[in-house]
């Protein structure tokens, strides 16, 4: 038996101006005008079919939080985004204290439409900023400026948004330990409750990973991580998970919902979701990748949105349920591992062990903690929960 954690929804947006080179997303460079008002249906229409499919409405569970990714949400319409959630919550009502997420792009003209995002139900914008140094936001095939980034933290500022979040990268091409750190100088400056900073990373089928440029050597990437982390927290910033800092309170309660191996609807192109069931059945879904193949179900009902559908065996949950919890810094308890994996704390019993002796782990009557130790050999300690593992 399992007891079905917290749900929550991704909202995929496929488009955005341009491809940059490092990412790897489900994203489609815009040729024309984006079809809002076809999508949105659509969208709708996938929560139509996941609700029936998965019969949602006989035992509701309310939607604890909201994240609208991509490509790049902001490209919608604040009557867009308004139409898409009042569409959503007519059919799986919305937990009181919801938290609704969207990622922006802090061009001038996107940056406008924060009002309208947050009239519509937007509680939280995450601005992807990635940096503030010209030369490095075209190397990375940005298309803003720093001022841009500056004036769009200024106005989730000024609009009084519940929270909103600054992306930040460091490890960028030629970068030194200097322009890294004063980087991160400026995000904080700008006082965001949250930032998530993290580590370039070259991912295949990108234009970087054909074409490589020169990264900083990792002596000088631990520097940068070492030295950044102190400001952040010097700053007040708490790390709560690998790559999120916020202020207390401020942690984004959807990334959180992924990381605690809660249950997740996706809805739109290439979207995936994990649902739990109370028969003991944990389902993993994605959606139609490309938008023309997506449109084209909303277009022919004979063509459904759902592309995969696979059951989470019980051999793979504990490496599942690790893999996202010790991203976390937080102690995980260890009723949380039978509630969401259905598994008992005996079927793990010489993997935690392992783990413990390795020095990894602490274990206490009520949580398992992982350690520095393992975080530095994260790869190792969550290995050893793979099914083939001795």
């Amino acid at each position: 038996m399992l007891k079905p954690p917290a749900l929550s929804l991704y909202v995929h947006i496929p488009w955005c101006v341009q491809k940059c080179p490092y990412c790897d997303f489900n994203s489609h460079a815009l040729k024309g005008n984006i079809p809002e008002q076809e999508y949105i249906a659509a969208l709708l229409e996938d929560l139509d079919s996941d609700i029936e499919r998965y019969q949602l409405n006989d035992n509701i569970r309310p939607i604890h939080s909201i994240f609208i990714g991509g490509g790049t949400p902001s490209l919608i319409s604040a009557e867009g985004i308004d139409s898409l959630l009042r569409g959503i919550e007519s059919r799986i009502p919305f937990k009181r204290d919801i938290e609704i997420t969207m990622e922006a792009n802090p061009g001038t003209v996107e940056a406008e439409r924060f009002t309208g995002y947050k009239a519509a139900g937007v509680t939280r914008i995450s601005i992807g900023v990635q940096s503030f140094e010209q030369e490095k936001l075209e190397r990375l095939g940005r298309i803003h400026g720093q001022q841009e980034a500056v004036k769009a933290a200024q106005l989730a500022h000024k609009i009084e948004l519940t929270s909103f979040n600054l992306d930040l990268m460091h490890g960028l091409p030629d970068q030194s330990i200097e322009e890294a750190l004063s980087d991160l100088d400026k995000a904080i400056a700008l006082n965001p409750p949250h930032l998530s900073w993290y580590q370039l990373t070259i991912e295949p089928n990108t234009l970087f990973y054909y074409k490589t440029p020169t990264l900083p050597d990792d002596d000088d990437l631990w520097d940068i991580f070492e030295q950044g982390h102190q400001k952040l927290s010097d700053a007040g910033y708490v790390q709560y998970e690998i790559s999120g800092y916020s202020k207390p309170e401020f942690q984004c309660q959807h990334n959180l919902n992924y990381w605690r191996f809660g249950d997740y609807l996706g809805i739109g192109c290439g979207s995936h979701g994990k649902l739990s069931f109370a028969d003991g059945r944990i389902v993993r879904t994605t959606k139609v990748k490309h938008p023309k193949g997506y449109l084209a179900a909303y277009q022919n009902l004979t063509k459904p949105y759902l592309t995969g559908e696979s059951l989470v065996e019980d051999e793979d949950r504990p490496f599942e349920f690790f893999m996202n919890r010790f991203r976390l810094m937080e102690a995980c308890p260890k009723q949380d591992f039978i509630d969401t994996t259905g598994l008992s704390l005996e079927s793990i019993k010489p993997m935690t062990e392992w783990a413990i002796e390795k020095g990894y782990l602490i274990d206490s009557d009520l949580n398992w903690q992982i350690t520095e130790k393992g975080k530095l050999f994260f790869n190792d300690l969550i290995e050893v929960f793979m099914p083939d593992s001795e």
